[in-house]
């Protein structure tokens, strides 16, 4: 993997990532020639006993500029300038211009809640140069290269300290939120580890501590074994519904053996779980014939220092999709409840899925 690093012109950085020798032409654009500045906050949720962020400034963010708005080229419309320089490279990371968390929050305000700076980093992750790609569509080798670049970014957090937990995800569709059409994701970068992955964490740890065995990795054997609800089975990676999915069409990608982040990831397990990623997300396109929406999210372990034998990274996709004609959100009970109640069994979902024939690169 080649990298270049850039700063732009109003401070925030920029990293270029390649499968050869990167380079720029010309000097890493901005939207604003002077920083933002932007100053986030959190509050403290005290009957559900969590922090949750405050970031006004985020109002003025660019939404659904024209499809054929592309973040490499000045746009003839003022509203959407570029971010990227024209240059020879495949994956590029910026800081995001309105982040809800920023390493330079401070001053929160006094209330009769505990507040603290919302600190942390938020970046933007364009996966292509090509506007009208998918990450599903694109070459293995440039899925692989996206992983090794999201577990390079998980490193230079670690690195950095003051960050307890790194999430790269990306919304796809407007159906589930998404404010600009290029392919792209997003990396959060917090300074404690969010309640569902702390909850994640906990039920990893638990197990561990009863039976010095990875959690996650028990089940993956379990549903390989159940063969089901598998949709791809590789030498060292695996996508499947699970048997406890939440969602119609849920399903997840991982090793088959626990790693507690991206970066531990070793080449040829890598290069598989790429080609997971790739073969579930074809399938998705291929069900409807359609681009399907999304929400891609990757788990890892806390960024503490420790080892974390229990931790197992993976990535959970939860698609909005009940019926064919019948968008599924989230309800009373799973908003309010927390709990979950499913119109689908997870098999009868697997099956259509392991229907929709792609090919799997070798």
């Amino acid at each position: 993997m080649y990298t270049l690093d850039l700063v732009k012109p109003d401070g925030r950085c920029l990293t270029l990532y390649g499968r050869g020798p990167v380079t720029a032409a010309g000097p890493a654009p901005s939207p604003r020639p002077a920083p933002l500045h932007p100053n986030p906050h959190l509050r403290w949720h005290p009957l559900r006993g969590e922090w949750v962020a405050y970031a006004a400034h985020r109002q003025d963010r660019t939404f659904l500029p024209p499809p054929e708005y592309n973040p490499l080229r000045p746009s003839r419309d003022a509203r959407f300038p570029t971010e990227l320089p024209p240059g020879d490279y495949d994956v590029a990371v910026f800081d995001n211009l309105f982040p809800s968390l920023a390493p330079e929050a401070h001053d929160p305000p006094s209330l009769h809640v505990p507040t603290q700076p919302g600190r942390g980093r938020c970046e933007v992750v364009v996966f292509t140069q090509d506007p009208q790609a998918s990450l599903g569509g694109l070459p293995l080798t440039h899925v692989d290269l996206l992983l090794e670049v999201l577990g390079d970014r998980t490193g230079r957090q670690a690195r950095r300290g003051g960050v307890a937990y790194t999430l790269p995800f990306e919304n796809r569709g407007v159906e589930v939120g998404v404010t600009l059409h290029h392919p792209h994701g997003q990396i959060y970068s917090y300074p404690f580890v969010p309640p569902v992955p702390a909850r994640m964490h906990a039920q990893e740890l638990d197990h561990w501590r009863r039976t010095q065995q990875p959690l996650l990795e028990s089940l993956i054997a379990a549903e390989l074994a159940d063969g089901r609800r598998v949709l791809y089975a590789g030498p060292h990676a695996v996508a499947f519904v699970p048997a406890w999915a939440r969602y119609p069409y849920e399903a997840w990608v991982a090793p088959r053996r626990a790693a507690p982040t991206l970066a531990a990831l070793g080449p040829e397990v890598r290069r598989d779980l790429a080609r997971a990623l790739r073969t579930l997300l074809q399938k998705y396109d291929g069900l409807w014939n359609r681009p399907f929406p999304y929400l891609m999210a990757w788990y890892q372990a806390p960024l503490d220092g420790a080892e974390h034998p229990e931790s197992h990274v993976h990535a959970e996709f939860a698609p909005p999709y009940r019926t064919r004609d019948r968008l599924k959100f989230l309800a009373g009970t799973e908003l309010a409840a927390g709990m979950f109640a499913m119109d689908a069994l997870p098999e009868d979902k697997a099956r259509e899925l392991q229907a929709v024939a792609v090919p799997i690169d070798e």
